[in-house]
């Protein structure tokens, strides 16, 4: 049997999962139309789906219709929830990109299409939502040809406008399609409509001539086309990533799905043409072939309390038999392969072979995780890994109860092999367990799923600034340690003099002894002890940066002179200078990159200008603005849900650290009062 493998993708909102749950219905594989408003959607299932009514994983169906196996992906819309996204967008051959006919292209869409254009992935684009009072198919078709660049052109066309779009009209096959209580019936194109659908028309060979030398031959000399040449032209246009059919339907009323489905059939590739990802043999680069031993990727693995760990995985290559031995090539574990389930959503049904493009979820893996490569041992081919974004924000957590913290610790592990965009990690300075993300909604999944899964409940905290100290000038000191209590005393005694760095520079350290008043052998635990002042912080703990030391005179004696009482010299002496030296406090600066609708760019920039920040510029991308800004990070906490407030839900952030700078005296006053009273309440 034929398979397909296509993803559903595109901005949050769009419906997706509406499409696909359509999809589902009109396959005969459930005996009603599940809807994500009712709650009782096969593809969103997750408790927290459920309750938000929106996708936030990647989930996976499976059905047959007119003797093709589709193997759907639904993504989620949201960037919160982007490496669901790739995870799906990565094992897909193909996509159908969703866009809300009302809304046009957003920043999901955008950012979907950037990925299938990095890897050439064969497009159909489904302009959804049509019957709905106000909707304009033109404008939004226009609009989204504008917004996606060449190559965009109609398939099909909607019969009405609004509320009384009654069907649709394919234009390659000239047929007209009439939908009525979730019934389709075939007629001809009404009379009234037989002018657009000869301008549409001539928009779709249009396109296609441009596509092919021999179509744009006969195209500029006027001479017939015929359908089977469209057809041909048509289906080669995609595979090549150069053609990007649009056609039109509305999910909820089951519109147009029944078209899209016979062109994702007629259009999209099988697993034997579809451009399959390269492999290494140790070093070797090696092309993948349809042909030869079993080779399979894991895009996802699913944490399920009663059965652990589930691995999603595409054969590429071959064939998966449960009780075969397999190799891990990505880890070189061996492993073997126990039950196996093909996918409905959250219904499994457990399958004893998988062929070459078939998805399915493997469990009991033992050494297996996302973007691991399984493989018959004798061509032991490992797949790249899929390129997860790197966390963008972070929050502190801190358990409700004492002794969860190994609960935790095991619940934040198994969280992060399920969704690799989320890490954890123990700030030792700050002395704070941190979970990092796409987002808050990321974040706050993540919390959700530590309760759900783990039965371990947290609580959110503000993560604790790293704020810096250095100095502004120039200054010199003794440091002189001196201790008789009978017996061998204690004496070390040296000069030292500070002054500041470049920012960024660190710390140096210059040995500047003549004559060996302060020993050889004693320097390094001068050192010791000016590193250890700076690690303490003069002003109000915080480690100090970005100064050069030089040690250039002092003395010593001959029998109570030691490495500890050297150490204590340096260190007296660095905070000796360190009064005379002006100590000032430094903040982190992050670069922030924020893309939104023009409309929005006054707000956005007047909130950044209300955080302290300082916009670096502007730049287009595609109808976005990205707004480029240095921002401190003390002003950038749960900076998301602002943005998303003030932007309609339509802005997106990204924000790293770019360097240090010293905070306004205002400011820097209250936070070293603020870190004082800290500090006594931890010495108490």
């Amino acid at each position: 049997m034929e398979i397909r493998n296509f993803v559903l993708a595109g901005h949050g909102g769009c419906g997706k999962t509406s499409l696909g749950e359509a999809m589902l219905f009109l396959s005969g594989a459930t005996t009603r139309l599940n809807r994500v408003d009712e709650g009782n959607s096969i593809l969103d299932y997750d408790e927290d789906e459920i309750e938000r009514r929106i996708s936030i994983n990647l989930s996976v169906a499976t059905f047959e219709r007119d003797g093709v196996t589709f193997n759907l992906l639904d993504t989620p819309g949201y960037l919160d929830f982007w490496g669901d996204v790739l995870s799906g967008l990565s094992v897909a051959d193909g996509a159908v990109v969703v866009v809300d006919t009302a809304s046009g292209v957003e920043v999901g869409t955008e950012r979907v299409w950037q990925f299938c254009e990095e890897r050439k992935l064969p497009r159909i684009i489904f302009l959804n939502k049509i019957r709905k009072e106000g909707v304009d198919f033109e404008s939004g078709y226009n609009g989204v040809k504008e917004d996606l660049g060449g190559g965009v052109f109609p398939l099909t066309i909607p019969i009405g406008t609004g509320l009384e779009v009654k069907g649709v009209v394919d234009l390659l096959r000239k047929k007209a399609f009439f939908y009525s209580d979730g019934k389709v019936e075939e007629r001809e194109i009404p009379q009234e409509l037989q002018d657009k659908v000869e301008e549409y028309r001539g928009y779709l060979i249009e396109a296609l001539a441009e596509s092919d030398e021999t179509l744009m031959e006969k195209y500029v000399e006027e001479q017939p086309i015929t359908d089977e040449e469209l057809i041909s032209a048509l289906k080669r246009g995609v595979l090549e990533g150069t053609v990007f059919p649009a056609l039109c339907g509305d999910a909820l009323h089951l519109m147009g799905v029944d078209v899209l489905m016979y062109y994702i059939k007629e259009l999209l590739p099988s697993p034997k043409e579809a451009r399959l990802p390269k492999g290494k043999k140790g070093e070797e680069e090696v092309e993948l072939t349809p042909d030869g031993p079993f080779v399979g990727f894991v895009f996802k693995t699913l944490f399920e309390p009663h059965i652990g760990e589930m691995n999603l995985i595409r054969v590429y290559r071959g064939k998966l038999t449960s009780g075969m031995e397999v190799k891990n090539t990505t880890r070189d574990k061996s492993e073997k392969v126990n039950q196996m389930y093909m996918l409905k959503g959250k219904e499994r049904k457990e399958v004893k072979e998988a062929d070459t493009g078939a998805i399915v979820a493997l469990v009991k893996l033992k050494e297996t995780k996302t973007g691991d490569t399984l493989a018959d041992p004798s061509d032991p081919i490992v797949l790249p890994p899929i390129k997860f974004p790197e966390p963008s924000i972070s929050v502190a957590i801190v358990p409700k109860s004492k002794g969860d913290e190994e609960k935790v610790s095991n619940g934040l592990a198994r969280l992060h092999e399920e969704d690799p965009t989320f890490v954890s990690s123990y700030d030792a300075e700050m002395k704070q367990t941190l979970i990092s993300g796409l987002g808050e909604g990321h974040l706050e999944i993540i919390v959700r799923r530590l309760k759900r899964k783990f039965d371990v409940d947290v609580e959110i905290e503000r993560p604790k600034i790293h704020y810096r100290e250095t100095i502004k000038k120039k200054a010199e000191a003794q440091g002189k340690y001196k201790k008789q209590t009978g017996g061998r005393g204690q004496y070390g005694d040296v000069w030292i003099r500070i002054e500041p760095l470049e920012r960024g520079k660190g710390f140096e350290f210059v040995d500047a002894i003549v004559g060996g008043v302060v020993p050889a052998k004693y320097i390094p635990a001068v050192e010791k002890g000016v590193k250890e002042a700076m690690e303490n912080g003069i002003l109000a703990g915080y480690p100090v940066v970005d100064v050069k030391v030089t040690l250039y005179d002092g003395s010593h004696h001959p029998v109570d002179s030691s490495d500890i009482a050297f150490k204590i010299a340096g260190s007296l002496a660095f905070k000796n200078a360190a009064a005379k030296a002006n100590v000032v406090l430094l903040e982190p600066i992050l670069e922030v990159e924020v893309i939104v609708p023009e409309e929005f760019m006054g707000d956005v920039i007047g909130d950044l200008n209300a955080r302290r920040g300082k916009i670096l510029g502007m730049e287009r991308v595609g109808k976005y603005q990205k707004i480029k800004a240095y921002v401190p990070e003390a002003e950038m906490y749960k900076y998301s849900t602002t943005l998303r407030s003030l932007t309609q839900g339509k802005g997106t952030f990204t924000q790293r650290f770019a360097f240090y700078e010293e905070v306004p005296k205002e400011i820097a006053d209250r936070i070293v009062e603020e870190r004082r009273k800290e500090m006594e309440e931890e010495n108490k």
